[in-house]
């Protein structure tokens, strides 16, 4: 804590220059302890970046909270804004206001760190976030150099081809399908037995008058 304090002191010494390089002139109100402030360069307080100016700062009325400092116009009709600050202490007081300011990159607005009213061994210091977007815009580094356009290959224009000549087409002959023919008769088929024509008494006869006759071939013969 005190090797911190000790950078604190070291660097209000060293931003003197940038106090008198702004050259504000104050005038102070004891009751909410109005402060009436000149910038002739753009000044960052707490969320915001006042173009130069005149500007009052003052206490804001509150019974809880003694911290509460608003930035408004030289009118006072408008806040710019109204910022929670920290007690910060000093150990020799002074009879003008005194406002210090915070380091800050190269061609980045200056800050607003501290704030001393006329007489007052309390005062207010003012917070910024790590990155705020103050610093980070003036740390950041230039974008490069946009790429030359890319040579956008010449198309190859090819001829257009000659026109062909127009065919006509040849006449199809179409097959007519001839008709499927006619199936054959089938053929008549062979009985395998005879038809009978009439009684088997004829036959029965004939073999009868054979035999008589065979009979008496045979029958002479032997008596021969």
């Amino acid at each position: 804590m005190k090797i911190e304090y000790c950078c604190r002191i070291f660097s209000a010494g060293l931003l003197c220059a940038g106090l008198i390089a702004l050259t504000p002139t104050a005038k102070a109100d004891a009751w909410d302890k109005k402060t009436i402030v000149t910038f002739h360069q753009p000044v960052e307080i707490p969320g915001m970046v006042l173009p130069p100016g005149t500007y009052v700062m003052r206490l804001m009325d509150s019974q809880s909270d003694r911290d509460i400092v608003q930035f408004l116009n030289k009118n006072e009709n408008h806040v710019y804004n109204t910022v929670l600050a920290i007690p910060d202490y000093r150990v020799e007081p002074t009879a003008h206001t005194v406002i210090t300011f915070e380091e800050r990159a190269a061609g980045a607005p200056h800050a607003i760190r501290t704030w001393f009213y006329p007489g007052d061994l309390w005062g207010d210091e003012f917070v910024y976030a790590k990155a705020h977007p103050v610093v980070m815009a003036a740390q950041a580094v230039a974008p490069p150099a946009p790429a030359p356009p890319a040579v956008q290959p010449v198309a190859k224009v090819e001829p257009a081809p000659a026109p062909q000549p127009v065919q006509t087409p040849q006449p199809v002959e179409i097959a007519q399908a001839s008709p499927p023919p006619a199936p054959a008769a089938p053929a008549p088929q062979t009985p395998t037995e005879l038809p009978k024509t009439g009684s088997d008494l004829p036959l029965i006869a004939l073999l009868g008058t054979l035999a008589v006759i065979t009979g008496a071939v045979l029958n002479r013969r032997a008596s021969a």
